[in-house]
């Protein structure tokens, strides 16, 4: 499936469900849906991103993942059977993260305490270390484990998995996915 860059504006502002298994071990919040990720519903789902690589190459899923068509009953069976959920900072999908404002941030951030309090995953991990200083007001913040605001959860930050972010490699984001998933106790060995 491919869609032209007219199709996915119509896709501009819509949200994506989150994916919240029961139980939730582990909590990945993206910075906000792509209009990819919105036209099909799945996260992380525009060719390019290197979310659902990373987690296969942790040994966090058995499969490599292929979002770009919307996942397979197979593709979210892998994720929420081993009790892996997914948000966003801010639902509203964009054609680039940089067109949030920052007070569409910190928004965020209220509503992924209101989740976390709800659902009680024991890892959070914020993908996005310049969305996170933001919305958290953190801004001398580094990637990697943080002081958790949330009793019985541990919170991580890491590099964005976008293909815009030069900053991290594949096997960056794998390390670092490894480390957040060992913590939650969902592999990743």
């Amino acid at each position: 499936m491919g869609f032209s860059r007219a199709e996915l504006e119509r896709f501009r502002d819509a949200t994506v469900p989150d994916l919240l298994p029961e139980p939730l071990r582990l909590l990945f919040v993206g910075i906000n849906p792509s209009l990819w990720t919105a036209a099909t519903g799945a996260h992380f789902a525009r060719p390019g991103n290197r979310f659902h690589p990373a987690l296969h190459r942790a040994g966090i899923t058995d499969t490599l993942i292929d979002a770009a068509d919307g996942y397979t009953e197979s593709d979210r069976a892998q994720l929420t059977g081993r009790g892996i959920g997914i948000t966003n900072i801010c639902p509203r999908a964009t054609a680039r993260a940089d067109e949030l404002t920052r007070e569409e941030l910190r928004a965020g951030a209220r509503r992924l305490d209101r989740l976390v309090v709800e659902h009680a995953p024991r890892v959070v991990a914020v993908l996005g270390i310049t969305a996170y200083r933001t919305a958290f007001e953190a801004p001398r913040a580094v990637t990697g484990r943080q002081e958790s605001p949330w009793p019985g959860a541990a919170l991580f930050v890491a590099p964005n998995p976008s293909g815009l972010n030069a900053h991290a490699s594949l096997d960056d984001l794998a390390e670092a996915y490894r480390e957040i998933a060992t913590a939650a106790g969902v592999g990743g060995n």
